[in-house]
């Protein structure tokens, strides 16, 4: 990956201020026999790669030369008091108009690892993200063994027609818009597709060294097993939170989520392809293409075939749920796991999908998504300025606390929507209050697995399991000790997910499936975090080249 700058890098080694520039600007790619304009950074697909050290305070100013309006969302990032600088347009911010610029300004505390950046307006994010790594302090190591290298891995989508225009049509006809036409790593889909010979991303690596991947799930709709053939991985660390390591052959990582893991060059010196496949249990169509990168020894010739990986079966239900209760905490003296153990607010959200009249769409009707059959509208003046400034009529703070009727969540599909309700509804949590928040998935239409990303915040995954949670069997089972840490969790297809978190980041924190199809239809909402008593527990003021809407 290129770094954004020599001055930012220079910045990086000797200062704790990075000042960045980003550009917003068009540029012809072409892949898979396909070339087209689409939206990129600095030229750039992916993006430059951020390199941060924890404690930095960064500025980095976004131009916008293109012709939609866009925001950046430094994904993970917990942006103590500054919602200001967290970008999901009309939550937190207006979009950057076309021709304007903006600077996000933002302090990294208490954070080290591997993060992201990406677009959070319509779904430009298909081409604009790129990688964060924030190095921990000078002098303080990993608590692992020390890689002899890094590479950044982004896995992705490409679309060979114009991502927006597909997106557009699909909202049109009310239906899910066309998949996409390869995975990529690194922006390249590799050797299996056409034309992509040279769009093959490939690492070069010595026989007995140690090498620390950063993955980062950077697809709109995909959840992606990843693999290098005849190599395990070590996870030593998720959405910028060690781990306890463990082996394992393939990860499985949802749209948001990052994993670090250690290799070891350890095999008869060749190729080896590192492979991309999307996991999918329910009923619904995928792009299953497998997108490759190829992990090559140094001194073998280019001429030697690689090998491909075993990757889990694409509907692989238990290494998904398994894979997952691997992932615990490191909770130790230096980096322990504070899960909050009383709680202060109990809340239940129901997943579920729908369907509302629409003359004009093919079937007659648009599908739909909720939360406690609350389907999200955005507001057209973003949230965090209207509470800010109490500008009234913006949104309400009625948002349910469960779901207004019982059901049987995950039994027999239902096809009725239960009287979804569209509206711009948030909940309001008291600073500093402890919230436990349980997402069911439910089989409105059908069963699907939700990667759910809370903005402002990471929480503990306390409890995890299939079909109704059972509010006085399940708790007794949590893992109060060592649960994950991270900032996006994957629902089960059918099941449950809970987690907890404390509120001590007063603001509006959005809150969404980071499905990115989902979040058009509506599966999303936004906690209004109250101000604490004192000068440093309130939102600070906003910065004056605010966006306006």
């Amino acid at each position: 990956m290129v770094k954004i700058s020599i001055y930012a890098y220079f910045n990086y080694l000797f200062h704790d201020i990075i000042f960045s520039t980003l550009q917003v600007q068009v540029k012809n790619v072409s892949r898979l026999c396909h070339a087209k304009p689409i939206v990129t950074v600095n030229g750039r697909f992916p993006g430059p790669t951020i390199y941060v050290r924890e404690g930095d305070r960064v500025q980095i100013n976004v131009t916008n030369h293109v012709k939609y309006n866009l925001s950046i969302h430094w994904h993970g990032l917990k942006q103590y008091r500054n919602g200001w600088a967290d970008g999901p347009a009309y939550i937190t911010q207006c979009p950057i108009q076309s021709g304007n610029s903006y600077t996000y300004d933002f302090n990294v505390t208490g954070q080290r690892g591997t993060l992201w950046w990406h677009a959070h307006i319509l779904w430009l994010r298909a081409t604009v993200y790129g990688a964060i790594v924030i190095m921990p302090k000078p002098g303080t190591p990993f608590p692992f063994p020390q890689p002899q290298r890094e590479f950044e891995i982004l896995l992705g989508e490409w679309w060979n027609n114009d991502v927006e225009e597909v997106e557009k049509q699909g909202f049109k006809m009310g239906l899910p818009p066309n998949m996409s036409d390869a995975h990529t790593i690194n922006g390249k889909p590799g050797p299996l597709f056409p034309c992509s010979e040279k769009h093959t991303y490939a690492i070069e690596v010595e026989q007995g060294k140690s090498y620390l991947l950063r993955i980062i799930n950077a697809a709109l709709n995909d959840e992606l097993f990843f693999a290098i053939a005849g190599h395990t991985l070590t996870v030593v660390e998720v959405d910028a939170v060690y781990t306890k390591p463990f082996t394992t052959q393939s990860i499985l990582i949802g749209p948001g989520q990052t994993t670090n893991v250690l290799v070891q060059a350890n095999k008869v010196p060749g190729r080896y392809f590192m492979a991309t496949r999307t996991f999918m249990d329910a009923p619904v169509p995928v792009d299953n293409k497998t997108a490759t990168a190829i992990l090559q020894y140094k001194g073998v010739p280019n001429t030697v075939l690689p090998s491909l990986p075993q990757l889990p079966a694409g509907n692989n239900t238990d290494f998904a749920l398994n894979y997952n209760k691997k992932l615990r905490s490191l909770n130790s003296a230096k980096y322990p796991a504070s899960v909050p153990l009383k709680v202060d607010r109990n809340l239940f959200y129901t997943i579920g999908l729908g369907k509302n009249s629409c003359p004009t769409c093919v079937n007659g009707t648009r599908l739909l998504a909720s939360l406690n059959n609350v389907s999200f509208v955005m507001p057209q003046t973003a949230l965090l300025q209207a509470h800010y400034f109490k500008i009234k009529g913006v949104f309400r703070t009625d948002f349910p606390e469960k779901p207004p009727t019982p059901f049987n969540y995950t039994g027999v599909p239902l096809t009725a929507n239960l009287g979804t309700s569209t509206g711009t509804r948030v909940g309001k949590i008291a600073f500093n209050s402890t919230v436990e928040l349980v997402l069911q998935d439910t089989n409105l239409l059908t069963v699907e697995s939700h990667p759910f990303h809370l903005h402002g915040y990471n929480f503990f995954v306390v409890g995890t399991g299939v079909g109704n949670f059972d509010p006085a069997k399940d708790p007794p089972k949590y893992n109060l000790v060592d649960p994950v840490e991270r900032n996006t969790v994957g629902v089960p297809t059918g099941g449950w997910t809970a987690i907890r978190f404390r509120a001590d980041n007063p603001g509006v924190w959005f809150m969404h499936c980071h499905l990115e199809l989902h979040t058009g239809w509506g599966l999303k909402t936004a906690f209004v975090v109250e101000d604490g008593e004192g000068e440093d527990e309130s939102i600070l003021p906003p910065p004056k080249d605010l966006p306006t809407c």
